[in-house]
């Protein structure tokens, strides 16, 4: 059984998602212990164990442990079954971390599978539900398998409240080489709002106009409908020849609308300076992807401590080798071989 200490390298909820995730797609089963040590309230919180219970119910496992605030848990899976899954967190925690738990697993299980996800859709500190459609899933596309996600209505902290479904149609994953970006073919800054004032989604698309130098028709307010409770997301798309990214900020009671879209404008000037395809948060996750498909490569920033996290998880259950090589002061080429 693999060991795995959760106070290590970004000590938050992640080493746990990562480790479910492999531990599904491997059979190994593993027990950890200091579950997010690093974190203000440490141990599973809500979001943590609906992940934990999402993935004992596809991975058919044995689970010690899987109680609101635990910080110790044990994992034995014991086969991927395809099928279709219910998984609500029952809060506004985020419910595309619960997906991205299960995902690898049914990117090969044996069947297709469905699943009607609920909870937080749009939070900060986890993949939104935009970044999932537009940059995240058309790479897992390219690398074989078929996924499609449908937002049915947006959640937003703190009410929660979201729901979304996806279909898997499962394939072998094949590496992925993605160093040149390509040129920019089209930009899009939208502010989403829900139950706030227009006014507020106005000064951040000024805000970004002035900043990046966008363009009114480059800049758009969407308002959502059917969200439970207010919320304001400002989305930065980035579409190139050979990759879409997407960056995102969140607006908070008492955060000036332009403090919110000044954070989001300098994570897209450094990601468009940098001249690289990947930016911080796909990095993490195309690192997962490459390391099942046993190949494959990328340029990014250089990595943080959420990458560097992940590869050290990584070694627990996969035989594996990563090179991360640096081109330039701000570039980074990270390559992935099966050993």
């Amino acid at each position: 059984m693999v060991r795995i200490d959760g106070s290590k390298g970004e000590g938050g909820g992640q080493v746990l998602r990562t480790s479910l995730a492999l531990s599904l797609v491997t059979g190994t089963p593993f027990q950890v212990v200091n579950i997010r040590a690093g974190r203000s309230k440490p141990g599973l919180l809500r979001q943590h164990l609906t992940a934990v219970k999402a993935a004992a119910a596809v991975g058919n496992a044995e689970v010690e442990g899987a109680e609101l605030h635990s910080k110790e848990l044990t994992f034995r899976p014991r086969g991927v079954t395809p099928g279709d899954y219910h998984f609500a967190v029952g809060t506004a925690g985020s419910a595309t971390l619960v997906l991205q738990t299960v995902l690898p697993a049914l990117l090969g299980a044996s069947g297709p599978s469905t699943l009607v996800l609920e909870g937080g859709t749009h939070n900060p500190a986890a993949p939104p539900f935009g970044f999932l459609e537009k940059a995240y899933l058309p790479l897992v596309r390219r690398m074989g398998p078929s996924v499609e996600a449908t937002l049915e209505r947006p959640g937003f902290f703190p009410a929660g409240g979201g729901k979304f479904d996806v279909l898997v149609k499962p394939a072998p994953l094949k590496p992925l080489h993605l160093l040149e970006r390509g040129n920019v073919v089209r930009r899009q800054a939208t502010a989403l709002i829900t139950q706030v004032p227009f006014d507020v989604a106005k000064r951040e698309l000024e805000t970004v106009g002035r900043k990046l130098g966008w363009l009114a028709e480059e800049r758009r307010v969407e308002e959502l409908k059917r969200s439970p409770g207010p919320g304001n997301a400002l989305s930065l798309e980035i579409e190139s020849e050979h990759v879409t990214e997407v960056f995102t900020a969140f607006g908070e009671r008492g955060v000036r609308a332009e403090d919110v879209a000044e954070t989001v404008a300098e994570e897209a000037r450094v990601y468009l300076e940098a001249g690289v395809p990947v930016g911080h948060h796909l990095c993490d996750q195309l690192l997962l992807l490459l390391a099942l498909a046993r190949g494959g490569s990328f340029r990014t920033l250089p990595l943080d401590g959420h990458a560097r996290t992940q590869l050290e998880t990584f070694a627990h259950f996969l035989d594996v080798k990563f090179s991360v090589n640096e081109v330039s002061p701000q570039v980074r080429e990270v390559e992935v071989r099966g050993t």
